[in-house]
């Protein structure tokens, strides 16, 4: 049975792979990006299964306008994808305050506002999925992507408490953590002006392994939108899915090193207690 989809960054990268996957099978797709004429090809070859909206995921109201107008047009969407972000590239201490704010505005803001503007929606049609499109940065992180992984911790955690908020209107939540993968990523980074001071540091070493190619991509794009199809499509999704072995293995080695350190400082933890409910 076809399905109705919204979608949020789809100019490029996983956003237009997965659009370009779902027309093929027969679904519909609320299609949203920032540059006019980035999906002319597919209305062409789609029409009507095509629903194209623009607006900026860091214009509020302009979402709400077009979230709107995108239920209004379908009826139902069956699946709200929130995949619009992008990466701050270079040390912290780098960073511009401007970088910082768009960084925030983009990947976290837009995608908590988005979710917002999408759940009444939702309740009233009887339930929905989201799927957060997160990385395998929102449980891990690498120097030099700091501000990208403050955005994405930061959804995770957002998430993690909606999705107890409205599971009784039958909205369920995937929190899809891909780790790096062959996309436009890379290429579309916004670049801090490096500083001499890190260049014989963790954030340099990173730098140099990016620039060279030694910083190993190991997903691939196509595969990873189709197993993200499949897994929207269960009726029982799992709440979490990362995607890709680098994924796996950095978050199987980060959970494992948090379950041994709080093993180890178990009787300072418990010590904190009030004494009537220390064990």
């Amino acid at each position: 049975m076809a399905k109705t989809w919204l979608i949020t960054g789809t100019s490029t990268g996983l956003g237009r792979l997965l659009t370009e996957r779902l027309l093929e099978r027969g679904d519909r797709v609320v299609a949203t990006l920032r540059r006019h004429g980035s999906l002319d090809d597919l209305l062409a070859k789609h029409g009507e299964r095509l629903y194209v909206v623009n607006f900026d995921v860091t214009d509020t109201q302009a979402m709400r306008k077009g979230v709107a107008h995108a239920f209004a047009a379908f009826g139902r969407i069956d699946v709200v994808v929130s995949n619009a972000g992008y990466g701050v590239f270079g040390a912290a201490e780098e960073a511009t305050d401007e970088q910082i704010e768009r960084q925030i505005a983009t990947n976290l803001t837009g995608s908590i506002q988005l979710i917002r503007a999408v759940l009444p929606h939702l309740r009233e049609q009887g339930g929905g999925r989201i799927v957060q499109v997160s990385s395998e940065g929102g449980q891990i992180a690498y120097p030099c992507f700091s501000l990208y992984h403050a955005s994405k911790w930061g959804i995770e955690g957002f998430v993690e408490s909606v999705a107890q908020e409205v599971a009784p209107f039958g909205i369920d939540f995937i929190l899809a953590e891909p780790g790096p993968t062959a996309t436009q990523f890379s290429e579309a980074l916004d670049r801090t002006h490096p500083m001499p001071v890190y260049e014989e540091t963790p954030a340099g070493e990173t730098r140099r392994a990016l620039a060279s190619g030694a910083f190993a991509i190991k997903g691939d794009a196509v595969k990873t939108v189709s197993r993200l199809i499949d897994t929207a499509d269960l009726p029982s999704a799992p709440f979490r899915l990362a995607l890709g072995s680098t994924a796996y293995h950095s978050i199987s080695q980060a959970l494992t090193q948090r379950m041994n350190e709080l093993e180890a400082n178990k009787p300072l933890t418990l010590a904190a207690d009030k004494d009537a409910f220390i064990e």
